[in-house]
Parts: structure tokens; C-alpha cells; sequence
């Protein structure tokens, strides 16, 4: 089941314009993790049921990292799981694409809008990987997360899923070579614009 849950009315006619499915929710949410953790309790999903979430921004994402994610989370142990791509050193300093670091399980380290990690002696031997904008929860999980407050680095980088983090949850990170073209700027708007409309 696909529904799009949102605080605004004209997202909301837009959705139903073309036969979609829409859950309003409140304006207040510090997080768009807090806002599906209202709409599964109004479409009264059980403790067990898998949420994905694919943020706005992402519009392209392939269907094929919804089922990458979701095999994560049914065969991991993990209450929390998203996904990665490798990404450029010029592209790492910009603080519009969210970097993440992985433990050596495969697990996030850490997430943040600067070049992470460090390149400290400027000879380009990182490796950085982007944080794609999609996530998967249990709804169990998912009202935990809710009941939480907002922690000091998720304040700080603007970043939801550091609350998990900051408060103990581990999160499984997989890595895709779906290149994420989110759309953080009015130029990757436009961008996507000029792809849509190529597409004829």
C-alpha cells in the first residue's frame, strides 16, 4: 500500500488529482520519522508491519532500493534501516548531501552534513558514501522513536535519524550504486525537470 502523509492540503489535492492515496497529518512534527509514526497509527498498522519511507525529495528512487531495504530489515536485527551510495570527494563538501560512516557491520557510525571522515592530511584516501533518502521501520519501532525526544546532534545537523542513533537504536545501512538525485536545491529541481521532461 502506497500513501503519501502530509501536513499540507495542496499536497494533498495534488495526490488525489491522480487517484493517490493521502493521510494528513499534524504541522507540528520535529521530523518526517515523527510524522509516519502518526499516520501508521491512523491507518492502524500492527506492531510488526514494515513502513517504508521515501522522502519527497527523492522522487526517482528505484523500486528495486525498496526491496533492497526491506529484505534488510526482515533478515537483519536491526529496528531501523536506510541506504548509501559511494560518492565523490567535491561532491562530500557539500552539506546539502548527507554523508554517513559505517561500523565495520555494516551499521551506522555516525551521519553529518560535513566531509565525513575527515580527510586529514588532504590525500583524498577516503572513501565517502551519501545517505539516500529512504528509510524502513518497524511500526513497533517506529512509535518508540516518536516517544523520544529531539537529541543535541539531531538538533544540530538537522538530521532525524541521529535520535535513533544518539538514543542506543542501531540502524542497518546498505549500500546501492543507485547514484541518489534528490532534490535538496531549487537546481536539482530544476534538473529534475529537464529529465522528466526528456522522458516524453
Amino acid at each position: 500500500k502506497i500513501v503519501v502523509a502530509t501536513d499540507d492540503d495542496r499536497i494533498a489535492q495534488a495526490v488525489k488529482a491522480f487517484g493517490g492515496n493521502c493521510v494528513m497529518t499534524r504541522a507540528d512534527h520535529p521530523s518526517g520519522t515523527d510524522r509516519l509514526a502518526e499516520s501508521a497509527e491512523k491507518l492502524a498498522l500492527a506492531d510488526d508491519d514494515i513502513v517504508v519511507n521515501v522522502q519527497g525529495d527523492e522522487p526517482e528512487m528505484p523500486g528495486a532500493c525498496v526491496d533492497q531495504l526491506v529484505d534488510m530489515l526482515v533478515k537483519g536485527h536491526c529496528p531501523m534501516a536506510t541506504l548509501a551510495t559511494p560518492l565523490g570527494y567535491e561532491e562530500a563538501a557539500d552539506p546539502n548531501k548527507v554523508k554517513v560512516v559505517l561500523r565495520s557491520d555494516g551499521r551506522a557510525l555516525y551521519f553529518s552534513r560535513s566531509r565525513i571522515p575527515c580527510d586529514r592530511d588532504s590525500d583524498r584516501q577516503s572513501s565517502y558514501l551519501l545517505h539516500l533518502g529512504i528509510y524502513a521501520y518497524r511500526v513497533a519501532f517506529l512509535k518508540r522513536y516518536a516517544s523520544l525526544p529531539p537529541t543535541a546532534a539531531e538538533q544540530s545537523e538537522k538530521l532525524e535519524q541521529l535520535r535513533a542513533l544518539e538514543s542506543g537504536f542501531d540502524i542497518a545501512v546498505g549500500v546501492t550504486d543507485y547514484h541518489g538525485r534528490g532534490i535538496d536545491t531549487p537546481e536539482d529541481y530544476e534538473e529534475f525537470l529537464a529529465r522528466y521532461g526528456a522522458r516524453g
